[in-house]
């Protein structure tokens, strides 16, 4: 007995400890989570991503092309010396850098209409991001609040357990003392059953909404996991806004909306860009070249000065004596200033530049750019259809959130009158059974009539609580206190 005694007390300091582990999440921390970790809106930071990519190339797409490029050989035979292009038979090792740069000056104003589409792309991924967070953000709401109402539904129901069990055992004690009949004691343990199954119910209820909660989290079902149940006061019952207008400020507030919006201004430059393939492209050209060839790489001589010599030329016969004839013959001085003519030199020495402009005019390419235009034309429809159905999807979502805010707001209003009459009721039909004036039938229907009518207060609080919330959302008001 004393081991099963110290066994149960270490069992049972176990479980209070592993209840005193789990993590309490509030509301905020449970939407930071799931922005975190959400698969949707880290696709859209890397969508944002990709748009800031297009965006920069754009830019960038003005600005001048600069490249460089090479070229290494080796040539044995007959063949043409790169520096001179005179034929030799002699083995060959060439050189050729070069380097151009290109800038366009005109080409229909292709490049900035490009520049203005990417700028909308960039900008409406980015408000795809921030409606996809929304969404998030909701569901999480959503879910959470549904925890909180099964949290209170379930101590609805172990009240009434509590309440149950209380009077039957005071039902035992008057059988014992044969005040009471012992049918009302088997009438009070088949509800006392019955109220424990509602409590399983509403277990069972809270722990289906904690694993939905737990999924939109992205958080293993295994995880011990836990919430706040936060200070919830139903706000004012009255809805101060119209419904056309709470929708006109959806139209300025929602993410997906100025998305639909900048799709359409996107698609407009698209189609201004299309149209700048048609007009006649000017670019202005540069380019760098030299040239080194091994067959040039050979001792280089220049000329110093020069040398005067008298050397005879002819003779001539005079009366029979041969005279020399001599003549003055200047030669020039060669002297070798170097034993090879190398990279550096021939490289610095063969250096070529050249600038232009280049005039390309589109004539016919295939019928490529009509078909291009057209395709960018059907886009910028498409986008303005995806607007309209935005608008209209929007106006719906409004009118059913007000219509469902308004009716929520009755039935809260209704179920607080409802369970004030069933608590006044329940209170006089007890007194009445505990002295014998009211038989069994007439205290359980009286019970759960009042178990019933909590439970529809509890579902109407938490309705007109998401709802109200909602058209918060719609109006641009911040849902996260």
């Amino acid at each position: 007995m004393r081991k099963s005694f110290v066994f149960l007390f270490c069992l049972l300091t176990t479980a209070a400890l592993a209840q005193d582990s789990v993590k309490v999440w509030t509301l905020r921390e449970c939407v930071d989570y799931a922005l975190a970790n959400n698969l949707t809106v880290e696709r859209s930071v890397y969508n944002v991503e990709s748009s800031e990519i297009d965006y920069g190339q754009a830019r960038w797409a003005m600005a001048p092309s600069l490249n460089a490029s090479g070229s290494y050989g080796y040539n044995w035979g007959r063949s043409i010396n790169p520096v001179t292009n005179l034929f030799t038979t002699r083995e060959i090792t060439s050189l050729s850098p070069n380097a151009n740069s290109s800038v366009t000056l005109f080409n229909g104003l292709r490049i900035q209409n490009t520049i203005r589409q990417t700028a909308s792309g960039l900008e409406a991924s980015q408000a795809d991001l921030e409606k996809s967070k929304n969404d998030v953000i909701l569901t999480v709401i959503n879910f959470y609040i549904t925890v909180v109402f099964n949290k209170e539904l379930l101590e609805n129901a172990r009240f009434q357990l509590s309440s149950s069990q209380q009077q039957l055992d005071r039902t035992v004690k008057q059988v014992e003392a044969g005040a009471v009949p012992k049918s009302n004691q088997l009438n009070l343990d088949a509800q006392v059953a019955t109220n424990e199954l509602n409590v399983i119910n509403r277990e069972n209820a809270l722990n289906l909404s904690l694993l939905q909660l737990k999924q939109a989290l992205q958080i293993p079902a295994s995880q011990s996991f836990d919430i706040e149940v936060p200070a919830i006061s139903v706000e004012d019952l009255l809805l101060e806004s119209s419904r056309e207008e709470i929708y006109q400020m959806a139209l300025q507030s929602l993410p997906e909306v100025r998305s639909a919006k900048l799709r359409v201004q996107s698609s407009y430059y698209a189609v201004k860009a299309a149209k700048g393939s048609l007009y006649p492209r000017l670019s202005l050209n540069a380019s760098v070249n030299s040239n080194y060839s091994s067959a040039n790489d050979d001792a280089r001589y220049q000329v110093d000065g020069s040398t005067t010599s008298i050397v005879q030329i002819g003779s001539v016969d005079v009366g029979g004596i041969v005279y020399p004839v001599t003549s003055p013959i200047t030669s020039p001085n060669i002297v070798q200033i170097a034993d090879g003519y190398g990279y550096k030199d021939q490289l610095q020495d063969n250096i070529f530049r050249s600038a232009g402009i280049s005039l390309s005019i589109p004539i016919l390419n295939g019928m490529q750019t009509r078909y291009n235009i057209r395709r960018q034309t059907i886009n910028r429809q498409l986008a303005e259809i995806t607007l309209k159905q935005t608008e209209n999807t929007l106006r719906q979502n409004v009118e059913t959130a007000y219509n469902d805010a308004f009716a929520a707001s009755k039935t809260y209003s209704s179920s607080m009158k409802q369970v004030q009459a069933r608590e006044e009721a329940f209170r006089m039909t007890k007194q009445r059974f505990e002295i014998g004036a009211a038989n069994f039938v007439e205290y359980q229907v009286s019970e759960n009539d009042l178990f019933q009518s909590k439970s529809d207060l509890s579902r109407a609080k938490y309705d007109f609580i998401f709802k109200k919330r909602l058209l918060d959302f719609y109006q641009g008001k911040p849902i996260l206190d």
